[in-house]
């Protein structure tokens, strides 16, 4: 942006004048020729210092947090309320608005300074703007003036005690003393705040005093009367500042700021009005040329500015006034309107004439505008905005250029252009570092476009690329397109310089000469290089990044720095090489060639020839590059004599397509395997001036290899065949003690010709055989040149596709329908083993299954065995297996079991035993039987010997060992081998419940079943494998826990006597225990369950079908979890069941109450009919004490019976009341009963009291007394 000045490119802002800080002057030490005045011969009192004089810090420290409150900046995007401060001193004064003074009658006709129609203006007659209008308004005229003043402050005198009385003649002079002074300085505002007046400028007053002022009561009426004397405003117009720190000075800075603000954006709108009436006198709709008028001969020609130029003017200072105030959007509308004005004005040459002085002032002032324009579209982060008004900018003077004859065949015409691209690159840089971020530029994805194929869609399909110069990018990209102009513009410049000689030169021709273009463009790349690396994110733009540099390697070529563009072309190349750029390396290696020609490097001149002779497009170019080669070769000697130079072409293209092909893919050992390396020439290259010495091909280790001599062709061959055969036989392995010779051929290759290699090889060993190198040999004089060669790589005009050599006449050949027929791999030949599994079907839970594992070796060759199993994951929920194999136990794989070195012949077996538990399913073996092939006469070592060749986890020392491996794999289906139900039955406990105060109920060997009950648990155990079972013996585990311990069980006394025996499939035998349940309240919630406290022992065998017995299994079943019964309020009826006649026979009622937080309030009935048979003793109807949670009440009759037989008792009825119906009588009168209401209470039988649940069932199903109880009356 230094192409322009600077005023018209900055950010404007509010300008704030702060006079009186002035720093006091430094004290001056004389030196002794210093001669001294008689007035420093005096003794005056010394200059306080910053370190002595509290203000004079005040006053150094306020400089620097004011003038750091804002920079003079291109870009500043943020709007906050400060302002561009102007340190000036307290006589400054402004520019005369108009050149009479105010007291002259002439002065409302005259016009300020800088109008175009005043004479002595640098505009006189018709120009539009200066810079020096801009730098009047923000260095010359401010909008606001703070002048700092010290207030007066008398010295302090202290009494000699502190009870004397105030000196009333002293605190009289002080007073007076403080008037004079104020006035003083009230006077100097007054002069000041004139000036100001003049230009509607606001004058703000800070006075210094210290603190001990600001607690003096005479300071308020001291300010008021500085503030009347001086006529300053009411509103931010007088501030007193005490010495403070400096944070509470940039506080102060930005009050200050604030404070002033408004009036700022007052004065600043007042001239945009005053502008806005003069645009408004001169504004005309349509322009017209009116020629000038005619002028005697000799006399100055003066044209009058037209109203199209006034226009500008006035748009372009509202612009500027706007921009003052902040306001963004008003500002970019008359910038507009003054760019749009300025179009008009360029698109006629009567207007503006070409190359005139107000022409190229135009121009700046039109890429300036057009600058700002941008800029401000990019605060509001409207990039594709201020990118189309850029180009829209450059498109329109591209079109006027061409109009003043300053075409793309100008060098200005270009000088311009980049111009405008370097500017909107180093505002897009400067944005960047700041505040502003670009945009992903990133294309919609094909997924949210349907795939119908109406036309509209086929339209949003293609609307889904991205036009690159309708995208912002980033600086990088406008820095290289500066270069790129830049570059043509030389071009330019040159053509025009041998057309200029001898000729008048063109425009701007000798200021052309001065520039130094290549420095210049080396600048722009440079810029861009290092743009690109910060924002390089995307392999494209790396790619970018190295054409970037390769341009700048080309400048410094064009530079003739010869030895810096060789090391930028050796880093590029590299990366050009690796991703096959060829049609941008080939230029790149012609530019290096020329520079290590200049530096006379003749090694990296015939390294550069080899490359270029590879990258050759047609067999001229080809030709042409092999006689430059010659040509030094023959030339010049290396640089290291007696070593060869070694040329890599590996990473770029080879100088001959290669292709190994093998007859088969892989062969025994010993075996021998047939080979044809072909080496050839491309269509369009033709080598025969190459001077090829020797090929030499490597193959793997432990083979010599194979030399090729160039042999030329006797006069009786035919020496110009397409393709030649050359038979190599057998290529000999190291461990011959003669080296093989070498073999002669014709290594001329042209266009297309091809060299057929034909051999064979053999190995005694395992593994992969094939060409590791190719080496061809270059020789001339005394050079050298080795250039080793890949195996199958070809040129883009090549098709490498592996065919054999059938026969030379005719030429034929034969397709081998291989993907990799570049090797062969040797092995060993397989072995024969006979492997069988054998076991019974099907594998029964908890059971050891054998599997038998028989292994026959039907080979000639002793074989080491070693197994391995694998058992396999299985999906089956609740399943557990493992394996059991010699000594190992694994639930997943057991490795590594020999079986030893078995001979021809001979057989060996293995017994793998399986074990499957918790669900049935099937269970999955991977059985891997490896052999290894051993001396007959080596089968005693030791097994670690024997294993070492296993363990080794090196792919080359398997392939080593004669080894094989043979893989099976079984399903073994698994079933359950028993299978257990559950019948659960509780019963309540007649024992009492503790009371609530009991401590023995908080032990912990405390057994209470009185809320649990009895659980009697009905085992049945069915036998439901496919064949019978041996069962041993049955056996319950107790495991008592805090809430349920086992009391007895019928296996304890009669299991020895029915076990062991003999159960066929579908046979059942039985089991039953008796649990009692201690429930707690805060343990076991209702919804819970409780766990059962054992678990059944089976032990069984399998019946074999021959009567034998399998192997021991124990098969174990957990008791059921059991369900506590949930009884709130229950009545327990206890009854004999027989009774004597005339006998008085006792029963009882208990009602209990196992609600967690209710009371019961318990009312008991005993109906009596008088045709019951009985005669009953005891309460009839009444009520029990409130029976509050966890406890019990009991009651008790004697009943006497007078018939015999089953006799009902009488009914007895409980009830719940709740709440009790009022006396029918009236209050007062006696009443013998009372009818309740209530709930019934549930009164169970405890002899019938059998509750029964399912084993998974949660729910206990609780029996009703439906009826009334009986007792057997005997006689």
């Amino acid at each position: 942006m230094n192409s322009y000045p600077a005023e018209l490119l900055v950010q404007l802002a509010p300008v704030m004048f702060v006079a009186g800080l002035d720093l006091p002057p430094a004290p001056s030490t004389s030196t002794p020729s210093a001669p001294q005045s008689p007035r420093q011969t005096q003794s005056p009192p010394p200059t306080p210092t910053k370190s002595q004089d509290p203000f004079a810090s005040l006053v150094a420290r306020l400089r620097d947090a004011l003038q750091s409150q804002r920079k003079v900046a291109i870009w500043a995007p943020e709007r906050t309320r400060s302002f561009q401060m102007i340190l000036v001193g307290r006589d400054v004064r402004f520019p005369p608005r108009k050149l009479v003074s105010p007291e002259d009658p002439a002065y409302a006709s005259t016009h300020s300074p800088l109008s175009p129609l005043t004479p002595s203006s640098p505009l006189y007659p018709d120009g539009l703007i200066a810079p020096i209008w801009i730098r009047k308004h923000t260095a010359l005229v401010p909008s606001v003036f703070v002048l700092f003043l010290r207030l007066f402050e008398a010295p302090v005198v202290h009494a000699r005690s502190p009870l004397d009385p105030p000196d009333p003649e002293h605190e009289r002079d002080k007073a007076e003393e403080e008037r004079r002074r104020d006035t003083e300085l009230s006077a100097e505002i007054s002069a000041r705040k004139k000036t100001t007046n003049e230009r509607g400028i606001k004058l703000t007053v800070v006075l210094l005093a210290t603190r001990r002022m600001l607690d003096d009561p005479s300071l308020d009426s001291r300010l008021t009367f500085i503030r009347r004397q001086s006529g300053l405003d009411s509103r931010a117009a007088l501030f007193v500042l005490s010495p403070v720190s400096t944070s509470e000075l940039n506080d102060f800075a930005r009050s200050l700021q604030d404070a002033l603000y408004e009036p700022a954006l007052e004065y600043y709108t007042s001239h945009s009005k005053r502008v806005r009436r003069k645009r408004n006198r001169h504004s005309q709709s349509v322009s017209s040329y009116n020629p000038p008028p005619l002028v005697p001969v000799g006399a100055a020609s003066t044209r009058p500015l037209r109203p199209e130029g006034w226009t500008v003017r006035y748009e372009y200072k509202m612009a500027c006034f706007a921009e003052f105030r902040g306001e963004d959007e008003v500002a970019l509308k008359h910038y507009q309107d003054a760019y749009t004005t300025l179009m008009i004005m360029f698109g006629s040459t009567a207007i503006l004439p070409p190359r005139t002085k107000r022409w190229a002032e135009a121009k700046v002032l039109a890429d300036t505008i057009h600058v700002k324009i941008s800029k401000l579209y990019l605060y509001n982060h409207e990039y594709s905005l201020a990118l189309s008004h850029h180009n829209s900018h450059m498109r329109r003077f591209a079109d006027f250029s061409r109009g003043w004859g300053i075409g793309e065949e100008t060098f200005e015409y270009w000088s311009w252009m980049a111009r405008q691209h370097r500017v909107l690159a180093e505002l897009l840089e400067q944005g960047s570092s700041s505040s502003l971020t670009f945009p992903t530029n990133t294309p919609p994805s094909r997924t949210s476009v349907s795939s119908a194929t109406t036309p509209v869609e086929l339209d949003a399909v293609r609307a889904l690329g991205l036009n690159p110069s309708h995208a912002l990018q980033h600086p990088g990209h406008y820095y290289y397109m500066a270069a790129r102009c830049t570059e043509v513009r030389r071009e330019r410049f040159l053509a025009n310089e041998g057309i200029s000689q001898g000729t008048s030169a063109a425009p701007g021709y000798a200021n052309e000469k001065k520039v130094d273009h290549l420095a210049l463009i080396l600048e722009l790349y440079t810029k861009s290089y290092e743009v690109f690396k910060k924002y390089n994110s995307t392999t494209s733009q790396g790619r970018l990044t190295l054409w970037i540099a390769y341009r700048i390697a080309y400048t410094y070529y064009e530079s003739e720095k010869f030895d810096v563009a060789v090391r930028f072309f050796e880093r590029i190349a590299k990366t050009y090489r690796k991703e096959r750029w060829n049609e941008m390396l080939r230029p790149l290696l012609s530019t290096w060639y020329a520079c290590a020609q200049k530096l006379s490097d003749v090694e990296l001149m015939v390294t550069l020839l080899v490359e270029m002779i590879s990258y050759a497009q047609d067999a001229d170019e080809s030709r042409t590059l092999q006689e430059d080669l010659l040509a030094v070769l023959k030339s010049s000697v290396p640089v290291s004599a007696g070593k060869p130079l070694v040329v890599d072409l590996k990473e770029s293209k080879p100088l001959l397509d290669t292709m190994l092909v093998f007859w088969t893919p892989e062969v025994r050992v010993g075996e021998e395997a047939g080979f044809q390396l072909s080496l050839a020439a491309p269509t369009n290259i033709d080598l025969s001036a190459i001077p090829v010495d020797s090929v030499i091909i490597t193959f793997s280790d432990g083979y010599y290899p194979v030399v090729l001599r160039h042999s030329p062709p006797m006069d009786s061959e035919v020496a110009d065949t397409v393709v030649r055969l050359v038979k190599i036989g057998k290529v000999a392995p190291e461990d011959e003690d003669e080296e093989p010779e070498e073999i002669c051929a014709d290594l001329r290759w042209r266009s297309g010709e091809k060299l057929v290699v034909s051999g064979s090889i053999s190995s005694e060993a395992p593994g992969p055989l094939t060409v590791v190198n190719i080496t061809v040999i270059l020789a001339q004089n005394d050079w050298v040149i080795e250039m080793p060669h890949e195996l199958c790589v070809s040129h883009e005009i090549s098709t490498l596709m592996p065919r054999w050599l059938t026969s030379l006449q005719p030429i034929r050949f034969l397709q081998l329908g291989r993907n990799d027929c570049s090797s062969v791999v040797v092995r060993h030949r397989p072995h024969e083993l006979s492997v069988s599994l054998s076991h019974q079907a099907p594998a029964l839970l908890d059971e050891e299954y054998p599997i038998v594992i028989d292994i026959t070796n039907v080979d000639e060759r002793h074989l080491d065995i070693v197994v391995d199993v694998l058992l396999q994951p299985t999906e089956i929920d609740q399943a557990a297996q493992y394996i059991i194999f010699d000594d190992q136990r694994s639930s997943g794989l057991i490795k590594g079991i020999r079986l030893g070195t078995i001979a021809p012949g001979v057989s060996a077996t293995k017994t793998l035993y399986l074990v499957g538990s918790g669900a049935p399913g099937d269970r999955t073996l991977d059985v891997s039987v490896q052999s290894t092939s051993v001396q007959s006469g080596s089968t005693s070592k030791t097994d670690d010997d024997a294993e070492h060749p296993r363990s080794s986890s090196s792919l080359s020392g398997r392939a080593a060992v004669d080894s094989c491996e043979n893989l099976q794999t079984i399903v073994i289906p698994t079933s359950r081998a028993l299978a257990i139900t559950y019948d659960v039955a509780y019963r309540r406990s007649k024992n009492a419940m503790p009371a609530l105060a009991d401590l023995s109920t908080v032990e912990d060997d405390y057994w209470n079943d009185s809320c649990g009950g009895v659980a009697v648990v009905t085992t049945r155990i069915e036998c439901s494998s496919p064949c019978g079972l041996m069962i041993e013996s049955l056996k319950l585990h107790r495991q008592d826990n805090p809430f349920a311990k086992v009391l007895d069980c019928s296996s304890d006394e009669s299991s020895s006597d029915i076990f062991p025996d003999e159960y066929l499939p579908g046979d059942e035998f039985c089991n039953v225990s008796r649990i009692s349940l201690s429930p707690r309240e805060e343990q076991v919630p209702g919804d819970e369950k409780i766990t059962g406290p054992g678990d059944y022992e089976v032990v069984w065998r399998r019946v074999l079908p021959g009567g034998g017995r399998g192997r021991q299994s124990i098969t174990r079943f957990a008791l059921p979890a059991l369900v506590v019964p949930q009884d709130e309020l229950i009545a327990l009826l206890d009854v004999p069941s027989t009774a004597k006649l005339h006998v008085s026979t006792p029963i009882h009622l208990t009602v209990r109450n196992r609600h967690s937080s209710r009371s019961a309030n318990i009312a008991v009935t005993l109906d009596l009919d008088p045709s019951d048979a009985f005669i009953v003793a005891g309460l009839r109807n009444g009520r029990l004490p409130i029976l509050l949670p966890g406890t019990e009440e009991k009651l008790s009759w004697n009943l006497i019976p007078i018939e015999c037989g089953h006799v009902k008792i009488p009914r007895i009825k409980v009830m719940d009341v709740r709440r009790a119906a009022p006396p029918s009588q009236g209050v007062g009168v006696p009443s013998t009963e009372v009818d309740v209401e209530g709930e019934a209470v549930n009164v169970v039988d405890v002899r019938a009291d059998w509750n029964t649940a399912s084993a998974g069932d949660n729910s206990v199903a609780t029996s009703q007394q439906d009826g009334a109880s009986t007792i057997l009356v005997l006689p």
